[in-house]
C-alpha cells in the first residue's frame, strides 16, 4: 500500500498524505487536486475505490463511420474525455461495411435510453441521403449534434472545419513553392465536405494562378475513396495529367499519393509535393513527415459536447453551423517545384 501511495503521489504531483485523504474520502482536498489523484489512479491502472466511482449522468452515443482512419479515434477520444468530465458515459457506435447502418445504430442507442447522440461524418453529410430520419429522431425527443457535414435541411447544431479555407491554405502554400500544376484528390462528390473543398480549391487556383474554374474542376480534381488505396488511385491519375503537387482530402489519401509517386520512381518532395488534411496522430512520423492541414479536432469535439449538453440541459443553441479554422502544418512532404520536368 505504501508503494502504491508513493506511485500515485508521484504521478499526481501531490503528497502521499493527500492521496490518502482522497482515497479515504476525507474533506479538505481541492477539487482540482482530487481530480489529479483520480487521474493518476486511472493512468497507473489502479481500480478506483467504490466510494470514488462517478455515478453516470446518462449515456451519450457517438456514431462514427469507421475507425480505420485515425482521425475518428482521435475525435472519439476528445469527445469521450469531455463527456466523462461532465459525468456522462460515452457509447461509441461504429458503422462497418456489411454491418450495422447509421439508422440501426441510432435505433439501438435510443432503445438504451441515451440522453443524446453525436453524429460524425454521417448521412447528414451526404447530399443524396434522406434527412427526414433526423426529424424523426428529434420528434422522439432525443437531442443530437452533427459533426463534419452541415445540412440546412436538419434542424440541429452542426460543427465543421472550414473546408474551403483548408484548401486555400494548401494551394497557397504550394503556389508559394513554385507549383502551378496542382491536383486535388478527394472522396465522392455527394458529400458536403468534398463539395466545399472543391469550392475552396477552384477559387484559390483561379485567384492565385488565373486558371479557369471549369478547367480546374475538369482536369485537376480527382474523386476516389477516402482510403490509402483511393489516394493512390486518384494521385496516379493526377500525375498522369502532369501535376507536380497533390493536395489530398485526408492524410490517408496523402499516404496513398506518396505511394503512387514512388511507384513511378518519383521522390517526395523533390519531384512531387503532397499535402494531407487532418493531421492525424503519428502523421508527423511518416517518411517523409507529412505536410498537412490540421483539422481542429480538440476544439470541434469540445464544442460538439458543450452544444449537446446545453440542449440536454434545456438551453439549446439555435440550429446552425459552428465553423472552426484549420491550420497549415509544414513538414517534409512539400518543397519547391521539381528539379526535372
Amino acid at each position: 500500500m505504501t508503494a502504491r501511495l508513493a506511485d500515485i503521489a508521484a504521478q499526481a504531483g501531490v503528497s502521499e498524505a493527500t492521496v490518502s485523504r482522497v482515497l479515504n474520502g476525507k474533506p479538505g482536498v481541492a477539487a482540482g487536486t482530487r481530480q489529479s489523484v483520480l487521474a493518476a489512479l486511472d493512468v497507473l491502472g489502479y481500480e478506483r475505490p467504490v466510494r470514488l466511482r462517478r455515478r453516470s449522468e446518462g449515456l451519450i452515443g457517438l456514431i462514427t463511420p469507421e475507425l480505420e482512419n485515425p482521425i475518428f479515434p482521435a475525435l472519439a477520444q476528445v469527445v469521450g474525455q469531455a463527456l466523462t468530465r461532465q459525468g456522462y458515459t460515452p457509447v461509441l457506435a461504429t458503422q462497418t461495411p456489411g454491418g450495422s447502418t447509421e439508422d440501426e445504430l441510432t435505433e439501438m442507442l435510443v432503445d438504451r435510453g441515451v440522453a443524446g447522440i453525436i453524429f460524425v461524418s454521417g448521412l447528414h453529410a451526404d447530399t443524396s441521403a434522406d434527412m427526414h430520419r433526423y426529424e424523426q429522431l428529434r420528434a422522439q425527443g432525443v437531442p443530437f449534434v452533427l459533426v463534419d457535414g452541415f445540412s440546412p435541411k436538419v434542424q440541429a447544431p452542426s460543427v465543421s472545419p472550414d473546408d474551403r479555407a483548408a484548401m486555400r491554405l494548401a494551394v497557397t502554400h504550394l503556389v508559394s513553392l513554385g507549383h502551378t500544376r496542382i491536383g486535388l484528390a478527394l472522396g465522392p462528390k455527394r458529400f458536403v465536405p468534398v463539395q466545399r473543398k472543391i469550392e475552396g480549391f477552384v477559387r484559390t487556383m483561379r485567384d492565385q494562378l488565373g486558371l479557369s474554374p471549369d478547367a480546374v474542376e475538369t482536369e485537376l480534381v480527382q474523386h476516389s475513396l477516402y482510403t490509402l488505396e483511393g489516394g493512390q488511385a486518384a494521385a496516379s491519375t493526377l500525375l498522369d495529367r502532369g501535376c507536380t503537387a497533390v493536395a489530398c482530402a485526408s492524410d490517408m489519401m496523402a499516404l496513398g499519393a506518396i505511394r503512387a509517386a514512388r511507384q513511378r520512381g518519383l521522390e517526395v518532395p523533390d519531384d512531387v509535393s503532397v499535402v494531407g488534411f487532418d493531421d492525424s496522430p503519428l502523421i508527423a512520423f511518416t517518411d517523409p513527415p507529412l505536410t498537412t492541414v490540421r483539422k481542429p479536432v480538440p476544439a470541434m469535439g469540445q464544442a460538439a459536447v458543450r452544444t449537446l449538453l446545453e440542449e440536454i440541459g434545456g438551453t439549446p443553441a439555435p440550429p446552425g453551423e459552428f465553423v472552426f479554422m484549420p491550420e497549415l502544418v509544414v513538414r517534409g512532404s512539400t518543397a519547391s517545384g521539381p528539379r526535372r520536368p
